[in-house]
């Protein structure tokens, strides 16, 4: 009988970078807000040696700004640099959909169409949340899918500082039902292996997320209004 290897939990440093990332993402903790150590280890059932080193990490991705001898604090949104990266994520997806659709396998590609249609799922109940988390796995599908590694880890390193403001271009519910649209062609393009067409379809869809971020951070209420 082959042996099975035991299940693992994460360490507890990972369950809270997962917890904290959705937290700051989805604006339970909002830009320029201190991290209370004591209560967030009361909320997340820690001490504060994995909660630091959660910090740290988070730090490193550019969601939290480290302050000398007074902790640390959700990184404030610099509408300019989420421009200029937003700008290069655009070409980075670009590449990746051109990758795709010439490297792809077919059951990659059902991959993508199946967490399309979760995703569909949670637009439709209004689960802004879940649904965020399955528009995220589809575009690293994507990207995984183009067979380069070094696009793939590169991709990864950047969305991670632009996550607050991918989440933050779906709270109007007119844009995200539009960004719905605009996946359900981005599927279609991928299907049938439309290089040029996905290409300019990823590009667009960039585009329109970062014209959509001036406006959410102005709004009442900011990354705390809900869709």
């Amino acid at each position: 009988m082959q042996a099975i290897t035991p299940i693992r939990r994460r360490p507890l440093h990972e369950e809270a970078i997962g917890r904290l990332r959705e937290m700051i993402v989805q604006g339970q903790l909002a830009p320029g807000e201190r991290l209370n150590e004591r209560l967030l280890c009361e909320q997340l059932g820690i001490s504060r040696t994995p909660l630091r080193e959660a910090i740290k990490l988070l730090a490193s991705e550019g969601l939290v700004a480290l302050l000398p001898n007074r902790g640390a604090q959700v990184a404030p949104l610099e509408p300019g640099r989420l421009a200029e990266a937003l700008a290069v994520m655009g070409a980075l997806e670009a590449l990746a959909g051109e990758l795709a659709c010439r490297h792809a396998t077919d059951a990659q590609i059902d991959e993508v169409a199946a967490l399309h249609a979760e995703m569909v799922v949670k637009h439709a109940r209004g689960d802004l949340a879940s649904y965020f988390r399955f528009n995220q796995a589809i575009h690293l599908k994507i990207v995984e899918a183009s067979g380069n590694a070094t696009l793939a880890n590169t991709y990864r390193q950047l969305n991670a500082n632009v996550l607050r403001a991918r989440y933050m271009a779906n709270l109007t519910r007119e844009r995200w039902d539009e960004a719905v649209r605009e996946h359900e062609k981005i599927l279609a393009a991928l299907t049938a292996r439309d290089v040029s067409r996905l290409k300019r379809l990823l590009e667009d869809h960039l585009a329109h997320k970062l014209a959509s971020v001036p406006a959410a951070l102005t709004q009442p209420g900011g990354l705390h209004k809900a869709a």
